[in-house]
């Protein structure tokens, strides 16, 4: 028998058990149903029902491609082991190359098992705010930004930049972005919180130490789902106003940006980046029910009493992650305790080692998934 076999053995182990998680017959039934249902002709009478019918089939139809993909590459790589045990040497480096194939693979399905809050499979609408630290957290919000628009890209995601205020000097006041893909919201919620970030300051001409401090909001976004709160026009507040800042190419330089006032709540939203005055409110609009509908949760929760305690200001004592420069190299999770010495790597956008440990950290401790 080859001493790969038992390899063999823990990846098939580990298929069964995602065909366990992932609800393998029941996703077979579904995707029976909804090719029924797609089969209507009138299906697209109604392109809200037939666009999201879509994207359910799609999502149900790459799972279960995935899995039975996974366990094609393990009967090859059986196959090859045998051949391997009869003397073809020249077979041991495919089973070893199908092997590393299967444990990424797996590794990246085995993700979905610690998501199971009700909206981790959507997109997620994110904002950045500058904390404490003056110029250096201005500075660090812009560097945020840009760690998670490095992450999302890397990951295959859509990042949408819908809003950006500049800071004073350098980097951004706060900064509004969607992202858009499976899980996306999921993956998000480890990031949501303060940041704190420690290095020599480049804009101290001393080149004293300086610690300054970002946060990050996370919102599931509600355009495919119902919407259960009620906006009253004579309740909003819209002013337009001339786009600026860091949107890029398709920011438009007519008074064309959008902000929203949600009266009762205080709550602000503002889109600037799409072309016209009309696509900028809807935006708005769609970001300003999602952050009602998120209200709307946390004060059922607290009525539950299942989340209790004030949100933390943006500054010394409530951060969830570090990041230091100096004196030493080192980026900590202060929930998960994961750590990386590689900073760099880390604000290039090399952050779902963070999100895996926060996930396994959340359904370690019981800590309820955002949207419980």
């Amino acid at each position: 028998m080859s001493e790969l076999a038992s390899d063999l053995d823990e990846l098939e182990r580990r298929i069964e058990q995602a065909r366990r998680y992932l609800d393998y017959g029941r996703l077979l039934e579904e995707k029976s149903e909804l090719e029924a249902q797609m089969s209507d002709p009138t299906l697209w009478d109604d392109p809200e029902k037939g666009r999201l019918l879509s994207m359910r089939f799609g999502r149900i139809n790459a799972d279960l491609t995935l899995v039975d993909g996974l366990q094609a590459k393990l009967s090859e790589a059986r196959v090859a082991d045998e051949l391997l045990d009869e003397g073809a040497l020249e077979f041991r480096s495919e089973i070893e190359t199908l092997c590393k194939e299967l444990v990424a693979e797996l590794s990246e399905l085995e993700i979905r098992s610690l998501l199971g809050g009700e909206f981790d499979e959507g997109d997620a609408l994110c904002e950045i705010h500058a904390g404490a630290g003056g110029t250096d957290a201005q500075d660090w919000a812009a560097m945020m930004l840009r760690m998670y628009q490095r992450f999302v890209e890397g990951r295959g995601f859509e990042f949408e930049l819908d809003e950006v205020t500049d800071g004073q000097e350098a980097g951004i006041l706060s900064a509004t972005f969607i992202v858009r893909g499976r899980y996306a919201y999921g993956l998000f919620c480890a990031e949501k919180g303060v940041h704190r970030l420690v290095r020599i300051s480049p804009f101290d001409s001393q080149h004293r130490r300086q610690t300054s401090f970002a946060s990050l909001e996370v919102t599931p976004l509600m355009a495919d789902r119902e919407i259960t709160v009620a906006i009253d026009d004579k309740e909003l507040r819209i002013d337009t106003f001339r786009s600026s800042g860091a949107g890029g190419q398709h920011v438009n330089v007519t008074d064309s940006a959008v902000r929203i006032t949600h009266l009762p709540t205080g709550i602000v939203v503002s889109c600037q980046n799409e072309r016209s005055q009309m696509q900028n409110k809807a935006k708005a609009m769609q970001m300003l029910v999602s952050k009602l509908e998120q209200r709307a949760r946390e004060e059922r929760r607290e009525l539950l009493d299942t989340i209790a305690g004030p949100q933390s200001d943006v500054a010394w004592g409530s951060q969830i992650r570090s990041y230091v420069m100096a004196p030493y190299q080192m980026v900590k999770d202060h929930r998960s305790s994961f750590e990386d010495g590689n900073v760099e790597a880390v604000l290039n956008g090399d952050i779902e080692p963070f999100m895996e440990a926060y996930l396994q950290w959340r359904r370690a401790t019981g800590a309820m998934p955002e949207g419980s």
